[in-house]
C-alpha cells in the first residue's frame, strides 16, 4: 500500500523579496502539510520554483486557473510527482504604495506606463507524490479550490487532512477476480461530497501511459519520434518545447512508454523553469521540456536534438549523428505504426473502401502504439538470456551479458544501433534487473520468450502482425484499466458565479496546521494498529525462449555450397594427422580459403578437439606448421571482439597442440598464434572467463543434485526429456531453494562457489600469459604497439617469431640490455593481467585475501613462463628455416647500380583487380619475392603466392625520380597471417607498389631502405640525380680527365654566367622628356619612326652593337653554339630572320634575331636568342620586359605561312603594368612619369607586330580582310570563309556564355570576364557581342559571312588571365583586342593529377568501374585537358583567319607554353613529324624556360612544392588529337608514353633543370655535341629514340599519310577525350615497357634456358595471353610489325644482310604509290591506306579512323569512288581492315564490289547482298552483308554466257530506276540483279563484261 499525496503545499508570491521594476518576482512556500519530512520520502527542494516555471509575475488582469504535473527527482533516484494547481488573487499594485510613500519630485521620474490600481498574484497549490495519477490528483486539488471559493461548509482542514491520509495499493497484482476486487479498485473520498475510484495497475513493472504516446506520434510524426526514441536509447540529449506544461509532461512520458522494457537512467525533467536553463548544457543525456517561451536560449546548444510538439518538427544539429534501428526492423515498424495511426492508408486507393476504418480511439491507440514498440523490442533482443553468464547464484545472482556472442549471432556486429544500445545505461539497468532467472515475470518476459517463432513467421505478412499487436494491445489496456466500466467521478466544480465574480475574493486562507496534523497522526495510530496487508510476489523460473543459434540460422544465408567447404577442411586436417603430407599442402589454399566463412572455422575447432588427447596433442614439425597456419587464418579475420567464439574456441587448442623441440622441451602452438587483436582485447578475457565460470558452476551444482536426486533422474530421463539443463535454470531452481536451505548449508554453497571463480582467476592468469608473451621476450617488440598499454586500445600489431620460429640471425640482441629490456615486457604483461583479474574478481565477489593472493602469484607466473620461453626460442631457432622461394634479380641498365640489396617482401595486391583473379584469370598477386633498390628504379621481383598459378615471374618497377607519396602501412600477409609491416609506394608514372615486408627482415633495415629511398628521390641538387650519376659510382679518376676534355666549354659557360651575373641589375636608362605623338601620328602606321624616339637611352647601348664586334672569342663560339640550338633552326625554317656570318640584319624582313638576351641578363628563363619586330631596338627591350612577371615579354614563335600571322608568348603583366597597358593617356602631361613611357614603348612594340602582318600593310588601316584574301586567299579561300563563322562560337566556349557547357570556364555574355571590375561600360561593347556571335542570323550559331566579314577583326588578339585583366579600359581604335580567360592554376593541376592517381590505382580493392569513373570524374582531369584544348584550337582558328595572337598566362612557363605549342602542333604539320616535334619540345618547353626540375620536385629544394605534371598534360593533349588524327602523326602512341615516362624517370639529362641559363652553368647544354664518355649511356632522350628508332618501328606510325598544310581541328569536348592508357595500363610481366634495353636483355635470358625435353603429347602453338601480365604489342603484334619482324628473321636465316626497316617500308610504299597510278580501275587494296588518296572528306567531317567510329574512313572512300550505297555500312573496327590487307589469309583480290539486290528462287524475295567481283579467281562471290566472312554463294564466271539490261520484275525494291535491272545468264540459270540506280548498273555490267573479255 502507499499514499496517495506525500505532501500538501500552499505556495505564494513573495512580496517583500520583489525586486523593483522588474516584473520578476520569486515564490515562497506559504504553508506545508505535514511539517515533518516522511522518513520513506523526504520533502523534495526547490517545489516553488516549479509552480510557476517561467517565473513569478504580478498580472493587470486575472487569469483561468491552470494545472499541470512537474516531475523531480530525488537523490536515490526517485521520482516525484508535483501536481501543481494555480489560480490567480487580487491584491493592491505595490508599486504604487511605494510610489506614494515616497512622494519625491517628481520632476526626476521619466513617465511610466500607467499602472493598474489592482494586480493579480499568483498562488498555487501543490500535491506531492511518488504517484502518478494525474486525473486523481487535478480532481483533488479543484475540490480544494471549490470549497475555498464557493464557500462550502467544509472546513479546508478536513479535505486536506483526508486527501493526505488517504492509502492505496501499489499494484493489483493477478488478473483481477472479483474477490480481489477491493485490491486494485478503490474508492476515495475526501469528506466534501464528492467520490472517485482510482484503478490501479495489474502489474507494476509496465508503465501507464493513457493517452501520451498517441498523443505524442499525433503532435510529431512517425519518422520524427523513431528519431527520438533512437536518439533517447543511443543516449543523445533530447529538448522538448511546447507552450503548454501538460503537454511537455505527457510528452516525456510518452517517450519513456515506448521505450519499455529499457529505463531512462539520465537526467529526466520534463518541466524545466526559467531560472535553471544552464543545465541545458551539461554533458550527459538528457530528456527536457521547456516552454517555447525560452525558445531563443535553446538555439545554441550544439549538440541537443530539439523537439517542438506545436510546430511538429524535430531538429537534428549537424554534429549529432543518429543511428537508427537496423533494417528491416525500422520499415516493418514504420509500416506497423502506420497501420495504427492511420489505418485509412492501406485502403485510400480502394474503389469500395470498407465502412469501418476509423483508428481506435485515442486511449486505445496509445496502447497499440506501445505494443509495436514492444513488438520490436522482442524482436531486437529476442535470446538474450542465452548470452547471460551467471557467475555466482548465491548469495545472490551475479549476472553479465555477452555482447560479443549476441552480436555475432545475430549477424549484427556491424549494427550501430544495437552496439551503442547495448553499450549503453539501460541496457545495463535491464539486464541487472530482468536477468535473475527466478523472479516474477511480465508481458515482455513472456514475449521473447514464447512468441519469437510467432513474430518471425507473421513477419512478412503485415494483416498478421496487426492482430498480434491489437492483442499486446489489449493486454496493456487490461493492465491500465482493470475495470473500464467503473468510472465514477463525483467532484465538484466551481460554480459560474465562483469563477466569473470580479469583485474581490478573499484571499486563500491560512490554514490550521494542528486540525490537519491530527487527522494525519489518527490514520498513522490506525495503520500501525492494522494487520499488515501481505501480497505475496508470485516469483517463477523466467522462460528462456528458443536458443539463438536456431533463430539465427534459419534466416541467415549461409554459404554457397559451404558443406563442400568444410568437406575440404575436415580432410585437410585428417590428411595433416595421417602424416599425409603432400596431400594436405595440395587442399592447403582451398582451405585457406574456406576459412573465409565461419561454419568452416566451427568446424576446424570442432575437428581439431577431436585430436587432443588428454589436453595434449604432440605433433611434429610440419604437422604443427600447417595446424599453426591454419589457425592463424581463423583468427585472421576475427575482429577483436569475437562474435562468433572462433577465439574462445581456440583458446584451449592452442595450449594443447604442441611440438617437441629438443630434450624436455615443448613448443606450443600459443607461441605462434600471437598476431590478433582479440588477444589483447581486456572484453574477450572477460566473456571468455564468465563463460568458463559458469560452465563450472553449473557442473558444481549438478553434482549435488546427481548425488541427492540420482534417481529422481533416471524417472526424467525415461520420461524423455534428454535435453540438458541450462545455468539459468540452475540458478533459478536454486534460488527457489536458497530460502530453504539452512545457515550453515549456505554459508558451504557460497565457499564452493567462490574457491571456483577463484581458480579460475589463476588459471586465466597462465592463460593470458601463454598468448602476451612473445616467444623472444629479449627483442623489446611488443611495447611497441601492442594494445596492452591501454584497455581500450583494440590495436595490435606487434610482431613476434615467424612461424617454425625460424627467424633467421640477421641481427643480434643488444646483450647488455637484455635484462632491462624483458622485463618491461613482462611489467606489461603483469599489469595487464593484474586489470583483468581485478575487474574480474570484483564483480564476481572473490574475498580479498584471495585476491591479494592472485596479486602476489601473478609476476611469479609470467616470470615463469619467460623463463620457459627462452628456452623454446633457442631451440626454435635451430630448426632448419622453411623454405621461401629463391629471390630472383632484376636486369639492371648500363650505368644503374644497386644501392640496397634485395629485402624479401610480399607485393600485396590493390585496388586493381585485374592482377588479383577477381575478374578472372590467374591470381598473380598476392607474390612473394624481393625489393631492390637501384640508383635508378625501385623493382620488386617475385612470384605468386599461390602455388597454382605456376612459374610466372611477377616485375613491378618505377623510376626512384618518379615517387610521388611514400607512407607506412600494416599488412596482414594472406598465408601467413603475420601483421607485417610495410610501405604503399606511389609513383607518377602510374605504379603503385603495395609491399610488406618479410618477417626476416629487420625493422631497422626497413628504416634505412626508408631513409635511401628519401635520398634518391629528392638529391641536394640536379646532380644528384641518376641521369647524371650514371655509371660514376667510385670512378673519380675518370671524372677528371673527362674534366679537361671538355675544359673549353665549362670555362666558356662560367664565363657567360659570370657575365651574366655582372649586368643583371644594370642597363642604362636615361630620362628623357617624351611627348606623346598627336592621335593622327598614332593611327597612322609609323613605320618610319626614328630609332632614337623609341629608344630612350643616349649612350650607346652595348646591345645595339653588333654582335660579333662585343663578344670575345670565347664567347663566339658559344654564339655559334647558340645559334645550333633548335630554335634558331626553327626560326629560320619559318623565315623570321636569319643570322649570317656577318651577323647583318636584312632590313625589308619584319622580324629579326635580337642578341640582346645571349648573356640571359634581360630575362633568365628566355633563350639565348629571340625574334622580335625588326623595328624595336634592344634597349626597348630591356625596359619593357619591366612590365612582364619574371621578365617574359612577347616574343614571336611562330608565324603562319600562309596568312603570315604571327604566334607570341609572354608571361601575364605585373599588376601594374596591366592598367597602365590599357589606359589610353589622352592629354599629354608635360612630364611622363617612368610608367607611362614604358606603357607608351608596349604599345609601340605592339604595334610594331602588327605591322609586321601584311594584311595589315596592305589595307588601308583598319579594314577588314579585304587586302588580305586578295594575297593570300587564292587556293584556300572558299575554305577560310567557310570556316569564319566558328571563331565566334569557339570565343563564347573559350569565354563562357550562357548556354554553355559545363567545364567551359566562366559564365556571362560580351567578355564573360569583365564582369567582375564593374567597368563593364568601359570595353568595346562591340566587340564582345560580334565574337560572341549574338546576333547570329544563322541557324548553327555562327555570323553569317557577310556580316563576319564587314565587321572590324582586330589584328592582335591578346589572350590573357581572367583575374589579372580587371580594370583595364579598351582603346576603340588599338587594333589588339584582349581575350580574357580563365586558366587552370599549377595547384589546380597537382591536385587533379593526385585524385587522377587515386583513380588509376587505388591502394584498396573497390567497386571497380563505377568507382573509377565517379573518381575520374572527381579529378577533373578532363575537364582541364578540355580547358587547354579548347583555348589552343580558338587560338589556331583566329591564327588561320589572319590575325596574330599573343598568349600571356601566369608566369608564361606553365600554361602558356602548352597552349603555345598545341597551337604550332595543330596549325603546322612539321611538329607532327620526329624531328619536328623534337624541335617544338626543345623550343617551347626547354629553351623557353618551362621548369622541370621545379615542377618534377627533383631535388630537396623542390621537394615541398609538390609533383605537377604540366608537361604531362600537354602530351595527353597530344595524345588526344592524335587519337582523333591518326593519319596526321609520323610518331606512334608509344612514343608519346615513352616520353611521359622519361620526363619524369631522370633517365636522361633533357628534362633536367629549369632554364637554359641554369643548363649552361651546369655545362649541360654543350657537351651533347661533345665526344660522349661511353656509348652505352645516352644523355639525351632524343639521341636515344632516333637510335631505337633505326632499330625498331616501335616509334612509328604506319598510318602516316599527312595531307599538305592541313590544319587540325580536334573536338575538345570531356565528351570527346579518352582517358589515356599510359594510366592504366601495366605489364607484370616484365615492369614498364619504356627501358628498352631491358626487354631485349630478358628475352634473350628466356631463350638461353634449354627446353626441357617434354614427355606429354603434341605441344600447342597456342599461346595464353594475360591481362596486366603480358605485354600485348609483344605477344600480338601489329600486322606490318609482325611482317617486318618475319622478313628480318627470313634475311637473317638466309645470311643476307638485312634492311634497316625504315627502308624496306619505304620500298613498299613507294611501289604501292606506282601501282596506283598503273592501275586503271580502282582496286580498294592497301593502297589507300598509302597512298593518302582519301578525300579530304574525312578530315572536315571528322570521321576519325578509329577503333569504335562508325563508318571507318575507307568504307568512306569506297562509298566515294564505288557510290556503292547511300548510307555509310556500319562500321567494322576499322583498323582491322587496314591490317587485314597484308594478312596472308585473306588472299582475296576485289576488283569491284558493292552492293545488288538479287532476286531470290520461285517465290522468293529481293533480297540486297554484298557482292565482290574477283578477276584472278574469275568468279562473282556474294555474302549476307559488307562484314560477314562467309560467301553466301559464287557464280563462275566461266559458266556466264551473257549480261543484259533487264526488266523489273514482281517484288523489286521500290523507286527504282528501270535501267538499273540487269540480267547474268549462265549456263544454268538466269540471275536477276538490281543496282542502286542505271549508273551503278552499267559499272557492274562493264566489269563483269571486261572481266569475261579478259578470260
Amino acid at each position: 500500500m502507499a499514499r496517495l499525496a506525500d505532501y500538501f503545499v500552499v505556495v505564494g508570491y513573495d512580496l517583500d523579496k520583489r525586486v523593483e521594476g522588474e516584473g520578476e518576482g520569486q515564490g515562497r512556500i506559504l504553508q506545508r502539510f505535514p511539517e515533518k519530512d516522511w522518513e520513506d520520502s523526504p520533502f523534495p527542494q526547490g517545489v516553488e520554483l516549479f509552480c510557476q516555471p517561467s517565473g513569478w509575475q504580478l498580472v493587470p488582469e486575472r487569469q483561468p486557473a491552470s494545472f499541470f504535473v512537474a516531475v523531480l527527482t530525488d537523490i536515490n533516484s526517485e521520482r516525484h510527482y508535483c501536481a501543481c494547481f494555480t489560480f490567480w488573487e487580487g491584491l493592491d499594485n505595490p508599486q504604487l504604495q511605494k510610489a506614494q510613500a515616497s512622494e519625491v519630485d517628481e520632476v526626476d521620474e521619466e513617465p511610466t506606463i500607467i499602472q493598474p490600481t489592482r494586480v493579480f498574484a499568483p498562488k498555487s497549490l501543490v500535491l506531492v507524490s511518488r504517484l502518478d495519477y494525474t486525473e486523481v490528483f487535478r480532481n483533488c486539488l479543484a475540490l480544494v479550490y471549490t470549497v475555498h471559493v464557493d464557500g462550502m461548509t467544509v472546513p479546508l482542514e478536513t479535505v486536506i487532512g483526508n486527501l493526505l491520509t488517504c492509502v492505496i495499493p501499489i499494484a493489483g497484482g493477478s488478473q483481477p477476480g472479483q474477490e480481489e476486487r477491493g485490491d486494485s479498485l478503490r474508492t476515495i473520498t475526501l469528506g466534501a461530497g464528492d467520490r472517485q475510484v482510482i484503478q490501479t495497475p495489474i502489474n507494476d513493472s509496465l508503465p501507464v501511459s493513457g493517452s501520451s504516446a498517441a498523443q505524442l506520434f499525433r503532435q510529431l510524426g512517425i519518422v520524427n519520434v523513431l528519431y527520438l526514441f533512437c536518439a533517447a536509447l543511443t543516449e543523445h540529449k533530447i529538448l522538448f518545447l511546447s507552450s503548454s506544461y501538460q503537454r511537455l509532461t505527457d510528452a516525456c512520458r510518452g517517450l519513456l512508454a515506448i521505450m519499455f522494457p529499457l529505463k531512462y537512467s539520465f537526467t529526466y525533467v520534463p518541466i524545466l523553469p526559467g531560472k535553471l536553463l544552464e543545465v541545458l548544457s551539461t554533458p550527459t543525456p538528457f530528456i527536457i521540456g521547456v516552454n517555447s517561451f525560452f525558445r531563443s536560449e535553446t538555439q545554441e546548444l550544439l549538440d541537443v536534438i530539439i523537439a517542438d510538439l506545436d510546430g511538429g518538427t524535430v531538429t537534428i544539429p549537424e554534429c549529432v549523428h543518429i543511428s537508427l534501428l537496423p533494417e528491416p526492423l525500422l520499415q516493418q515498424t514504420q509500416t506497423a505504426l502506420s497501420m495504427v495511426l492511420d489505418p485509412e492508408l492501406e485502403v485510400a486507393d480502394h474503389a469500395f473502401p470498407p465502412q469501418s476504418s476509423q483508428p481506435s480511439a485515442l486511449k486505445i491507440q496509445d496502447k497499440e502504439i506501445r505494443a509495436v514498440f514492444l513488438w520490436l523490442f522482442a524482436q531486437l533482443f529476442q535470446g538474450y538470456r542465452w548470452c547471460l553468464h551467471i557467475i555466482r547464484i548465491h548469495p545472490e545472482p551475479v549476472i553479465r551479458f555477452h555482447k560479443a556472442a549476441f552480436l555475432g549471432q545475430r549477424a549484427l556486429t556491424e549494427d550501430d544501433f544495437l552496439m551503442k544500445v547495448l553499450d549503453g545505461m539501460a541496457f545495463a539497468g535491464f539486464v541487472s534487473e530482468r536477468g535473475p532467472p527466478y523472479r516474477a515475470t511480465d508481458l515482455f518476459d513472456d514475449l521473447v520468450a514464447n512468441e519469437v517463432e510467432r513474430i518471425r513467421q507473421e513477419e512478412a505478412c503485415p494483416r498478421k502482425v496487426m492482430n498480434h499487436i491489437k492483442e499486446l494491445a489489449e493486454q496493456l489496456f487490461k493492465n491500465e484499466n482493470p475495470y473500464p466500466a467503473v468510472t465514477m467521478h463525483k467532484v465538484q466544480r466551481p460554480s459560474e458565479n465562483g469563477q466569473t465574480t470580479t469583485q474581490t475574493k478573499a484571499p486563500f486562507p491560512v490554514l490550521d496546521e494542528v486540525a490537519v496534523q491530527l487527522f494525519i497522526d489518527h490514520a498513522a495510530a490506525k495503520l500501525k494498529s492494522a494487520p499488515p496487508v501481505v501480497r505475496a510476489e508470485v516469483k517463477g523460473m523466467v522462460p528462456s525462449g528458443p536458443a539463438l543459434g536456431d533463430i539465427v540460422e534459419r534466416n541467415s544465408n549461409v554459404m554457397a555450397n559451404s558443406a563442400r567447404r568444410l568437406e575440404v577442411v575436415r580432410n585437410c586436417i585428417t590428411y595433416i594427422f595421417e602424416n599425409k603430407m603432400l596431400e594436405a599442402k595440395k587442399l592447403m589454399p582451398a582451405v585457406l580459403r574456406a576459412l573465409k566463412g565461419r561454419a568452416a572455422r566451427l568446424c576446424l575447432t570442432q575437428e581439431l578437439n577431436q585430436h587432443v588427447l588428454q589436453n595434449r596433442a604432440v605433433l611434429d614439425d610440419q604437422q604443427f606448421d600447417y595446424i599453426v597456419r591454419m589457425m592463424n587464418c581463423t583468427l585472421q579475420d576475427c575482429s577483436h571482439m569475437d562474435e562468433h567464439g572462433i577465439a574462445a574456441a581456440l583458446l584451449p587448442l592452442v595450449t594443447a597442440f604442441c611440438r617437441k623441440l629438443g630434450a624436455g622441451i615443448t613448443q606450443f602452438a600459443y607461441s605462434c598464434v600471437q598476431e590478433h587483436m582479440v588477444w589483447t582485447n581486456m572484453q574477450f578475457w572477460e566473456a571468455m572467463f564468465y563463460s568458463d565460470v559458469q560452465n563450472h558452476i553449473r557442473a558444481l551444482y549438478l553434482e549435488t543434485e546427481d548425488g541427492d536426486h540420482h534417481n529422481n533422474a533416471d524417472q526424467q530421463e525415461g520420461s524423455g526429456s534428454g535435453r540438458e539443463i541450462s545455468a539459468l535454470e540452475l540458478a533459478s531452481e536454486q534460488s527457489r531453494l536458497w530460502p530453504t536451505l539452512g545457515k550453515e548449508m549456505q554459508m558451504e554453497r557460497v565457499q564452493k562457489e567462490e574457491s571456483t571463480v577463484f581458480s579460475q582467476a589463476i588459471h586465466y592468469a597462465n592463460r593470458m600469459s601463454y598468448l602476451l608473451l612473445p616467444l623472444d621476450t629479449s627483442k623489446n617488440r611488443l611495447l611497441r604497439s601492442s594494445g596492452l598499454g591501454d584497455v581500450e586500445s583494440v590495436s595490435n600489431s606487434y610482431v613476434t617469431n615467424s612461424i617454425a620460429g625460424s627467424m633467421a640471425e640477421s641481427y643480434d640482441t643488444e646483450s647488455g640490455f637484455e635484462d632491462a629490456e624483458s622485463s618491461d615486457v613482462a611489467n606489461s604483461v603483469v599489469r595487464f593481467i593484474n586489470r583483468f583479474v581485478d575487474k574480474v574478481c570484483n564483480e564476481s565477489g572473490v574475498t580479498n585475501e584471495h585476491l591479494k593472493a592472485l596479486h602476489t602469484m601473478i609476476p611469479d607466473i609470467v616470470q615463469m613462463h619467460i623463463e620457459t620461453l627462452d628456452a623454446v626460442h633457442r631451440e626454435s631457432k635451430r630448426l632448419p628455416p622453411i623454405q621461401k622461394p629463391k629471390l630472383l634479380r632484376p636486369t639492371l641498365l648500363a650505368g644503374e647500380e644497386l644501392v640496397m640489396d634485395g629485402m624479401r617482401v610480399h607485393l600485396i595486391p590493390d585496388g586493381r583487380e585485374e592482377a588479383t583473379g577477381l575478374i578472372g584469370g590467374p591470381p598473380l598477386l598476392p607474390a612473394e619475392g624481393a625489393i631492390f633498390l637501384t640508383t635508378y628504379r625501385l623493382i620488386f621481383k617475385g612470384t605468386p603466392t599461390d602455388p597454382l598459378v605456376g612459374e610466372q615471374v611477377v616485375t613491378r618497377s618505377f623510376p626512384i625520380a618518379s615517387l610521388t607519396k611514400e607512407k607506412r602501412i600494416s599488412v596482414s600477409a594472406a598465408m601467413d597471417q603475420f601483421a607485417l609491416e610495410g610501405l604503399q609506394l606511389r609513383s607518377c608514372t602510374f605504379q603503385l607498389m603495395k609491399i610488406a615486408f618479410d618477417e626476416e627482415v629487420a625493422a631497422d633495415l626497413a628504416e634505412v631502405f626508408r631513409k635511401h629511398i628519401h635520398k634518391l628521390r629528392y638529391p641536394q641538387h640536379v646532380q644528384g640525380t641518376f641521369a647524371f650519376t650514371v655509371g660514376q659510382s667510385g670512378k673519380l679518376v675518370v671524372e677528371h680527365k673527362a674534366k679537361d676534355k671538355n675544359q673549353s666549354l665549362k670555362t666558356l659557360s662560367k664565363n657567360l654566367v659570370k657575365s651574366a651575373k655582372r649586368t643583371i641589375g644594370r642597363q642604362y636608362v636615361t630620362k628623357k622628356k617624351y611627348s606623346p605623338p598627336t592621335w593622327e601620328n598614332r593611327s597612322s602606321f609609323q613605320s618610319e619612326l626614328d630609332e632614337d624616339e623609341i629608344s630612350v637611352s643616349e649612350e650607346v647601348d652595348q646591345s645595339s652593337l653588333t654582335l660579333s664586334s662585343t663578344i670575345r672569342s670565347s664567347d663566339r663560339q658559344t654564339m655559334s653554339n647558340v645559334v645550333e640550338r633548335a630554335c634558331c633552326r626553327d626560326y629560320q625554317r619559318l623565315g623570321l630572320g636569319t643570322l649570317s656570318n656577318s651577323l647583318t640584319r636584312s632590313k625589308n624582313e619584319p622580324f629579326r634575331i635580337s642578341t640582346v638576351n645571349r648573356m640571359y641578363t634581360v630575362c633568365r628563363s628566355y633563350p639565348g636568342l629571340l625574334i622580335v619586330p625588326q623595328s624595336i631596338p634592344d634597349s626597348t627591350i630591356q625596359r619593357i620586359c619591366r612590365c612582364y612577371r619574371q621578365n617574359r615579354f612577347p616574343v614571336v614563335c611562330w608565324r603562319n605561312s600562309r596568312t603570315k600571322a604571327v604566334l607570341l608568348r609572354s608571361a601575364g603583366l605585373h599588376a601594374k603594368g596591366v592598367v597602365g597597358f590599357f589606359k589610353s593617356s589622352n592629354a599629354p602631361t608635360s612630364v611622363p612619369s617612368q610608367a607611362d613611357s614604358t606603357s607608351l614603348e608596349q604599345e609601340k612594340y605592339l604595334q610594331a607586330i602588327i605591322s609586321s602582318m601584311p594584311s595589315y600593310s596592305e589595307s588601308t588601316g583598319r579594314n577588314t580582310l579585304s587586302g588580305f584574301t586578295s594575297t593570300h586567299m587564292n587556293a584556300s579561300d572558299s575554305s577560310d570563309k567557310l570556316r569564319q563563322p566558328k571563331i565566334g562560337a569557339l570565343m563564347k566556349q573559350v569565354m563562357g556564355s550562357k548556354d554553355d557547357v559545363p567545364g567551359t570556364f566562366s559564365r556571362g555574355g560580351k567578355w564573360g570576364s569583365i564582369r567582375g571590375s564593374g567597368r563593364l561600360s568601359t570595353y568595346n561593347p562591340d566587340v564582345g557581342t560580334r565574337l560572341a556571335g549574338k546576333e547570329s542570323p544563322q541557324p548553327n550559331g555562327g555570323l553569317s559571312e557577310a556580316l563576319f566579314l564587314r565587321q572590324h577583326k582586330a589584328y592582335l588578339y591578346i589572350i590573357g588571365d581572367k583575374a589579372q585583366l580587371k580594370g583595364g579600359k579598351q582603346d576603340s581604335f588599338q587594333q589588339w583586342e584582349v581575350v580574357p580567360i580563365e586558366v587552370c592554376d599549377v595547384r589546380q593541376v597537382k591536385n587533379s593529377f593526385k585524385k587522377l592517381m587515386k583513380a588509376c590505382m587505388p591502394s584498396s580493392t573497390v567497386d571497380s568501374s563505377v568507382y573509377f569513373l565517379r573518381c575520374l570524374e572527381e579529378s577533373e582531369w578532363m575537364a582541364l585537358l578540355h580547358r587547354v584544348l579548347q583555348v589552343s584550337v580558338l587560338v589556331v582558328e583566329l591564327l588561320d583567319t589572319g590575325s596574330s595572337v599573343m598568349v600571356s598566362l601566369e608566369d608564361g612557363w606553365d600554361v602558356t607554353t602548352q597552349v603555345v605549342s598545341l597551337v604550332q602542333l595543330l596549325s603546322d604539320p612539321y611538329y607532327r613529324t620526329f624531328d619536328g616535334f623534337r624541335l617544338l619540345v626543345e623550343k617551347e618547353w626547354l629553351s623557353f624556360g618551362h621548369r622541370f626540375s621545379h615542377r618534377g620536385a627533383q631535388t630537396l629544394g623542390s621537394q615541398s612544392s609538390g609533383f605537377t605534371p604540366v608537361f604531362l598534360q600537354f602530351l595527353d593533349c597530344v595524345h588526344q588529337i592524335h587519337l582523333q588524327f591518326p593519319m596526321e602523326f609520323e610518331f606512334s602512341q608509344y612514343y608519346l608514353k615513352f616520353l611521359a615516362y622519361h620526363y619524369v624517370s631522370n633517365r636522361f639529362r633533357t628534362f633536367l633543370l629549369d632554364s637554359d641559363y641554369e643548363r649552361i652553368e651546369l655545362g649541360v647544354l654543350y657537351e651533347e655535341k661533345g665526344e660522349r664518355k661511353s656509348p652505352q649511356v645516352c644523355k639525351s632522350v632524343w639521341d636515344y629514340i632516333d637510335r631505337l628508332n633505326k632499330k625498331t618501328p616501335v616509334f612509328f606510325n604506319y598510318m602516316f599519310s599527312p595531307e599538305d598544310e592541313e590544319v587540325l581541328r580536334p573536338y575538345a569536348f570531356i565528351s570527346n577525350l579518352k582517358v589515356w592508357d599510359f594510366y592504366t595500363e601495366e605489364t607484370l610481366s616484365e615492369g614498364p615497357p619504356y627501358d628498352w634495353e631491358l626487354r631485349g636483355r630478358q628475352e634473350r635470358a628466356a631463350e638461353e634456358t634449354p627446353e626441357r625435353p617434354d614427355s606429354g603429347g603434341p605441344k600447342s602453338k597456342r599461346r595464353i595471353v594475360w591481362p596486366c601480365y603480358d605485354s600485348l604489342s609483344k605477344a600480338v603484334p601489329d600486322a606490318i610489325t609482325k611482317l617486318l619482324q618475319d622478313l628480318q628473321a627470313l634475311e637473317a636465316e638466309l645470311g643476307q644482310v638485312s634492311d634497316k626497316w625504315k627502308d624496306t617500308w619505304d620500298k613498299i610504299k613507294a611501289t604501292q604509290r606506282n601501282e596506283t597510278k598503273l592501275e586503271s580501275k580502282p582496286s580498294f587494296s592497301s593502297s589507300l591506306l598509302m597512298s593518302s588518296n582519301l578525300s579530304h572528306q574525312r578530315r572536315s567531317q571528322g570521321v576519325y579512323l578509329q577503333e569504335s567510329s562508325v563508318g571507318s574512313s575507307i568504307n568512306l572512300a569506297l562509298e566515294c569512288e564505288a557510290s556503292a550505297t547511300s548510307t555509310p555500312v556500319p562500321g567494322r573496327p576499322s583498323t582491322s581492315t587496314l591490317y587485314s590487307q597484308f594478312q596472308s589469309s585473306e588472299s582475296e583480290n576485289r576488283s569491284f564490289e558493292g552492293i545488288l539486290f538479287k532476286k531470290g528462287a520461285l517465290l522468293k524475295p529481293w533480297k540486297p547482298r554484298w557482292f565482290v567481283l574477283d578477276k584472278t579467281k574469275h568468279q562473282l562471290r556474294y555474302y549476307e552483308s559488307r562484314q560477314d566472312k562467309e560467301c553466301k554463294g559464287v557464280i563462275e564466271l566461266a559458266d556466264v554466257e551473257s549480261v543484259i539490261l533487264g526488266t523489273p520484275a514482281m517484288g523489286a525494291p521500290k523507286n527504282i530506276d528501270e535501267k538499273a535491272f540487269f540480267d547474268l545468264k549462265t549456263t544454268k540459270r538466269v540471275y536477276n540483279f538490281c543496282a542502286q540506280d542505271s549508273l551503278n548498273a552499267q559499272l557492274w555490267m562493264d566489269s563483269i563484261q571486261s572481266c569475261l573479255s579478259d578470260a
